[in-house]
């Protein structure tokens, strides 16, 4: 059931891709998935458009943005919408990167598997020969929170496939973002000994997850992204002590080197070439987000690389809404 029946519709392809990049992934996720692609209304091949590629929040998978939503659009409807308004044509592609760590942060780690290459290397490729688009200088890639985060990396990372990035309320500025909630989550761990192994099978064997327990899952997980370790469950460990809650300084500092705010020192200079560079974020995002944000704007501006960043009175919930700002920006830049 669509919320808008009046609107002329584009198609959402349901594909299946085989990956060699994922294959021995540490997690053991499956390397076959389904990929769904939007093509815009009355799309022809051979119209050589652009691709935007959709990079989903933790929790998320691009199968989530495709399936149907209640009190408002999923992202093909939003598309169609957008459409409908002007924004100019382009294939949106939406991968599926969700891993036995509930989520994707959309880079390469021996934690979960080669996700940063899973998306350049692969997906981008097999989308644009199936449907004739993107190529180099019409490529853009976009996400919130997590997804944001995995723009940015690809944006600084891979600047050689990229020519556009929205970052929406983008995970960066580690210390205001997660060293507050890992305080938190000491007092889960607590009850079972601080072993990670224990407390996530505890979680995962119950009939209902709690959103305390949902927020520490996905911390520890950022452990396997930044600072895994292979020897342990599912790579996880943590980069303060468990009982003091004393950051343990090499730890932490492999951490830091995976914060944007804090890769932009070596890798900033990447994003000078985009057509687009664009930023937005909540003023009171409830994990502090907005803090990271500044920051990485205050070092562009510093840097004299073009930018747009937008904040916005919300939180970090339900602010799908922001797509209808940003992927007209991003359509326009690479058409």
């Amino acid at each position: 059931m669509r919320q808008n029946h009046s609107l002329p519709r584009g198609e959402v392809h349901r594909l299946i891709h085989k990956s060699d990049v994922l294959e021995g992934n540490p997690l053991g996720d499956p390397t076959e998935r389904e990929l769904h692609v939007w093509t815009p209304p009355g799309w022809k091949a051979g119209e050589s458009l652009p691709l935007l590629v959709d990079l989903t929040g933790y929790w998320g998978s691009g199968l989530k943005h495709t399936a149907w939503k209640e009190y408002g659009e999923n992202v093909p409807e939003r598309l169609d919408r957008l459409a409908h308004e002007g924004m100019a044509r382009a294939v949106v592609a939406f991968p599926d990167g969700y891993t036995k760590l509930y989520g994707n942060q959309y880079l390469n780690s021996a934690g979960s598997g080669r996700y940063g290459d899973y998306v350049c290397d692969e997906i981008v490729p097999f989308v644009e020969a199936k449907f004739g688009c993107g190529g180099q200088g019409k490529r853009g890639v976009f996400g919130k929170s997590s997804g944001g985060y995995g723009a940015a990396w690809h944006g600084m990372n891979r600047a050689d496939v990229w020519s556009a990035i929205a970052i929406n309320s983008g995970d960066m500025g580690f210390d205001a973002l997660f060293l507050p909630a890992l305080y938190d989550d000491l007092n889960l761990l607590r009850k079972h000994d601080y072993s990670i192994e224990r407390y996530v099978r505890h979680v995962e064997s119950l009939k209902k997850l709690p959103g305390k327990d949902r927020m520490c899952l996905m911390d520890l997980a950022m452990g396997a992204f930044y600072d895994p370790d292979p020897t342990q469950f599912r790579a996880m460990r943590l980069p303060i002590d468990p009982y003091t809650a004393e950051i343990i300084p090499e730890r932490w500092a492999n951490w830091m080197a995976h914060d944007p705010v804090e890769m932009f020192d070596t890798l900033g200079e990447n994003l000078r070439g985009l057509k687009l560079l664009y930023m937005d974020c909540g003023n009171h995002d409830q994990f502090r987000i907005q803090f990271g944000m500044r920051r990485f704007a205050k070092k562009l501006a510093a840097a004299d690389i073009a930018y747009a960043y937008e904040e916005f009175d919300d939180d970090h919930s339900d602010v799908d809404y922001r797509m209808d700002v940003f992927l007209p920006k991003l359509a326009a830049a690479l058409s």
